[in-house]
């Protein structure tokens, strides 16, 4: 007999080993001897009030074993001759794709530009350290796209737009913890998911995919409505059938490529912002009620996640990394972009989160009207650039403590960071633009109020959190191509489709599955 239950623990009964199996009994008014397994589906903590409860989704196995099989296979076959679907870029979207590919029976091609994981990994150094930006290899460009070394969050809404559950398998599938498919916010860490994307990689590349790193498009053969080449930064030229276009938000020359070519594209409505980050006691004092107390070992650093309406506009805090570090997210010499990321334990002693307003490309940017379609993207951009003087002209971020900020005041001293780069002590009050700054300066006055203990001169604000989403949309018909080029499918966050990495993967399995639909 299975019996599906709901259960709540408290943090002594979470302590026990045989805790949750208790407490299942005891609902079920049978013994715990009767009770063969407990399959956990789903695990949160619920810290609203001052006792700390545990919240479960079970299903309890009574006199019957507890099954082992995962609910889905991966039919992957060799597919080393078969014919070729193009994929640009090697990010989640472009990896579900080439995946998804061979799972139909196609060959998934990927050009890449950037490097593999292992080696962006001195390119990462050569940023925090001596401030040098490789536009090819860096935070955002690189086998497993942003996400791989900027924390591996897995929380999505996008709940309706694939299967989520067969995402996350795949994940533990390749490597990741299988406490991912339980975790009310799964969390892979940056630590950890590294070697997951390798060994998509390694899975790719068995079944007989093709994945060519360090390869940069830089054009495209339009004729008859369709790309019929790409050409690309060493000088070949590819003949192409199928092209999956997942090159992420912050590829900056595609956009430029396809608006050059007269390839419809939109502006977009993002979000932009900077990021906070306080000292994680605080964050777990407030969260956890401990105030003056280090946490229960039982729980995890503290998170949050807090919006407020200002003058019609949302304020919100934008991928919350507890116990995590602050990082170099630019893309090109000259820029200054900070993003967060968190390893697997989230045991640093710092909390960061963007804390962003939105932008209103129909409102907000008539100074940037000429720039057409690319109107968002430059407004970006010249914020990136601000960010960089304000900084001193190095990857150094400028910085003002939370306070200062709020009441208008330079700080004549910065706390302690994870931002290895530094910071510099900059009137960010003064240099966002107001509907900005003063967005953010009326919402972190609100959070204050939400969370006590938040609005503290204990916490940095770190310039600029710009890269929330992209700038630009790529449009896309009902078959998933572009209106205008019949065999180019806009995928993932670059086109505008998705907002993370679980949104982006089935985003890019539902383009494979479109370009392949007809061949």
């Amino acid at each position: 007999m299975i019996k599906a239950l709901q259960l709540r623990i408290n943090l002594h009964q979470e302590g026990k080993p045989d805790g949750l199996l208790n407490k299942a009994a005891y609902d079920l008014d049978i013994e715990p001897s009767q009770i063969s397994g407990i399959k956990i589906l789903r695990k949160s903590i619920d810290a609203r009030k001052r006792r700390i409860m545990f919240n479960y989704k079970v299903e309890v196995y009574i006199n019957e074993p507890v099954p082992k099989n995962s609910d889905y296979t991966f039919d992957y076959k060799d597919v080393s001759t078969a014919k070729p679907i193009h994929i640009i870029g090697f990010g989640p979207a472009g990896m579900w794709a080439a995946l998804r590919c061979i799972e139909l029976g196609f060959k998934p091609i990927i050009l890449e530009r950037g490097k593999n994981v292992q080696d962006r990994r001195r390119d990462l150094k050569a940023i925090n350290q001596d401030h040098i930006v490789n536009e090819d290899s860096n935070y955002c460009f690189g086998e497993g796209g942003a996400g791989t070394y900027s924390d591996g969050k897995l929380y999505t809404r996008s709940l309706k737009r694939g299967d989520v559950r067969k995402i996350f398998e795949n994940l533990v599938f390749h490597g990741a913890p299988d406490q991912i498919l339980i975790d009310a916010h799964p969390h892979i860490g940056t630590n950890k998911l590294p070697k997951v994307v390798q060994n998509i990689r390694e899975t790719i590349l068995k079944f007989g995919g093709e994945i060519h790193f360090e390869t940069r498009v830089t054009d495209f053969t339009i004729k008859d409505n369709k790309i019929v080449a790409i050409q690309l930064k060493n000088g070949n030229e590819l003949y192409v059938e199928k092209v999956i276009l997942a090159t992420g938000h912050s590829a900056r020359d595609i956009f430029y490529l396809l608006n050059d070519k007269n390839i419809q594209l939109k502006a977009k409505s993002f979000a932009m912002g900077v990021r906070v980050e306080h000292p994680q006691e605080i964050i777990d004092g407030i969260q956890y009620h401990c105030e003056g107390e280090p946490r229960d070992e039982l729980l995890p650093a503290a998170a949050y996640s807090l919006v407020q309406q200002v003058n019609d506009r949302g304020v919100y805090s934008f991928c919350m990394c507890p116990g995590g570090f602050i990082v170099p997210a630019a893309t090109a010499n000259g820029e200054v972009v900070v993003n967060g990321m968190s390893p697997s334990t989230r045991n640093n002693k710092y909390a960061n989160s963007g804390i962003v307003t939105e932008i209103n490309v129909d409102k907000d940017l008539y100074k940037y009207e000429h720039f057409g379609a690319l109107k968002a993207l430059e407004y970006q951009k010249s914020l990136e650039r601000l960010a960089f003087t304000a900084g001193g002209r190095s990857q150094s971020a400028p910085a003002q403590r939370l306070t200062d900020f709020v009441e208008g005041k330079l700080s004549p001293d910065l706390n302690e960071t994870s931002y290895q780069p530094g910071l510099k002590s900059a009137p960010l009050h003064s240099l966002l633009p107001k509907l900005i700054g003063g967005s953010l300066r009326k919402g972190f006055k609100a959070f204050g109020e939400k969370m006590h203990g938040y609005y503290t001169a204990e916490a940095n604000i770190i310039g600029v959190e710009s890269r929330t989403s992209s700038p630009v949309n790529i449009p896309r018909n009902e078959s998933l191509a572009h209106p205008e080029i019949s065999n180019l499918y806009p995928c993932g966050e670059g086109g505008g489709y998705a907002g993370g990495i679980v949104s982006a993967a089935m985003d890019g399995e539902r383009c494979a599955e479109a370009a392949t639909s007809n061949l």
